[in-house]
């Protein structure tokens, strides 16, 4: 198995996760871009959000960021992102949400120009 979360998941790689349920995991993000910076990860190998088809398991990804933003006292607000394949810069071909926060984080994406 290559799979990095693969490998985490199934403890060949150590890591200290903050939260660890029967479908996922959070662990912090190596290279943080907030103060704020988890992934939430699914146990189960599912490459993007493309291919993501169980609801029971998408309603868990998104509650466990709700509930892991809360712990981390991001009530000023946080941001949820799941980058989707090539074209949205996704870095591993394994479904993970990114929960951001703990300063401002400003525009996503430049205004689109008119015309």
């Amino acid at each position: 198995m290559s799979c990095i979360f693969c490998r985490i998941a199934q403890g060949e790689i150590p890591s200290t996760k903050v939260h660890e349920d029967e479908l996922c995991f959070a662990i912090r993000d190596i290279r943080p871009q907030a103060p704020v910076h988890i992934l939430v990860i699914p146990k189960a190998h599912v490459a993007s959000l493309w291919e993501l088809e169980d609801e029971a398991l998408a309603g868990r990804l998104v509650s466990v960021a709700a509930k892991l933003a809360r712990t981390e006292k991001l009530e000023k607000g946080w941001r949820l992102i799941a980058n989707t394949r090539e074209h949205a810069g996704q870095e591993v071909a394994h479904l993970h949400l990114h929960v951001l926060g703990g300063k401002r984080l400003g525009r996503m994406l430049p205004a689109a120009e008119s015309g």
